[in-house]
């Protein structure tokens, strides 16, 4: 992607006055959840000098009262779960046990262990899909064991695509965002230009650069960015992205700050 081609990408503004209740067309009633999943971020756990281990009982602690309060399938942590040592990995595998949900994970540049080793801990590879009910969830490794950032395989991912051709949506999981609109985002073309072409995909959610919480849009597809839990640098905030779908097929995200509840950069769609 080039700079002249910045007209196709526009930054979403943020909604605070959504209702985050989807209206069946038919009697106006509030369609019910169907699914309902959060994404968070790069806790970087391990990392010298900042307090990773209270960046992760926070976390665990706010996602249960979201289990307890809205109700949660499902988080995903998407990548740098530690910070470069790879035998910190038991360490934030037995930290996460506290969490009431299910969970799944995709490597980070910085998650600098062996497939071997990935596999072993999480009981997949680093290039993994899975489906509940009507919709599937792929996740793409965007980096190797010295931490380089990597297009995702785009021969794997059109495989995976069409294993899920008949779901409803297919929703992406990147830890880098495979597009050069942010200063940590690296170009791949073939993967982006994918995505526009399929169209079951309803999102791509990338984590990797700290400081964004916006929603992207290439083409037709909507990238979502959730900040950080953790690490040094990036937004004033620590939070995590919510995932909706409904009953009538739409569904919204929304980016959430926990400490202060105020909900940002909200996108409604349809599947």
């Amino acid at each position: 992607m080039t700079f002249k081609r910045r007209s196709f990408l526009k930054l979403l503004p943020a909604l605070p006055g959504l209702s985050f209740i989807s209206k069946s067309k038919e009697n106006n009633v509030p369609a019910r959840i169907s699914m309902r999943f959060i994404v968070a971020s790069d806790g970087h756990y391990g990392q010298p000098n900042t307090d990773f281990k209270q960046f992760h009982t926070d976390l665990i602690s706010w996602v249960n009262r979201e289990k307890m309060q809205k109700g949660v399938d499902f988080l995903f942590f998407n990548g740098d779960l530690i910070h470069d040592d790879p035998t910190l990995l038991y360490d934030f595998k037995n930290t996460i046990s506290n969490l009431s949900v299910p969970f799944y994970v995709s490597r980070g540049n910085h998650d600098k262990v062996g497939l071997d080793v990935w596999q072993s801990t999480w009981g997949y590879p680093t290039n993994h899909s899975f489906a509940k009910g009507e919709y599937a969830f792929i996740i793409g490794d965007t980096s190797n064991e010295k931490g380089e950032y990597v297009c995702p395989d785009a021969t794997w991912l059109k495989n995976e695509i069409a294993k899920h051709k008949d779901k409803k949506g297919i929703f992406v999981f990147l830890h880098i965002t495979p597009a050069k609109w942010t200063v940590n985002g690296i170009e791949c073309k073939e993967v982006i230009e994918l995505f526009e072409n399929t169209p079951n995909i309803k999102a791509i959610f990338n984590g990797h650069d700290h400081d964004q919480d916006s929603t992207k849009v290439y083409g037709k597809k909507p990238y979502f960015f959730d900040g950080h839990f953790g690490g040094n640098w990036g937004t004033t905030y620590k939070g995590y992205r919510i995932v909706e779908i409904y009953e009538d097929n739409t569904w919204q995200s929304y980016q959430y700050n926990p400490t202060a509840a105020p909900i940002l950069n909200s996108f409604t769609g349809k599947s």
